[in-house]
């Protein structure tokens, strides 16, 4: 059973951003917004469908699921946070987005919540 890992929270999310931003996600739009190779997004895409959070019938567009739009949308409003934050102490949008690609994976989810509410009292 695939668990889920920074990599494949990083694949989920570019998805679901695809999705969002131009209705659908393929492998070969992932790969080139990754800067990866196709066969590394179709081996994420297997252990994904694993997890349930993706569906993909061969050579069509990759689907989330329920479950995958809930964990992806989680995953896009950290790194999102992230960047605001980052942005608001004087970081550069580019470093920012790097930066939170990052974190997004590793701080807890209190440190999360000390952001949120710092963040909004800004």
């Amino acid at each position: 059973m695939a668990t889920m890992t920074q990599s494949l929270e990083d694949y989920l999310e570019t998805i679901y951003v695809l999705i969002s931003d131009t209705g659908s996600a393929c492998v070969r739009d992932v790969a080139k917004t990754l800067d990866v190779k196709m066969p590394s997004v179709v081996k994420a895409i297997h252990e994904l469908k694993a997890l349930e959070l993706v569906t993909q019938e061969p050579y069509s567009p990759i689907e989330l699921t329920k479950k995958g739009r809930r964990v992806a949308s989680t995953v896009l409003n950290r790194h999102t946070l992230l960047r605001s934050f980052l942005m608001k102490l004087g970081v550069s949008r580019k470093a920012a987005d790097a930066d939170a690609c990052r974190m997004e994976h590793i701080l807890s989810a209190e440190t999360l919540d000390k952001i949120r509410t710092f963040t909004e009292d800004k």
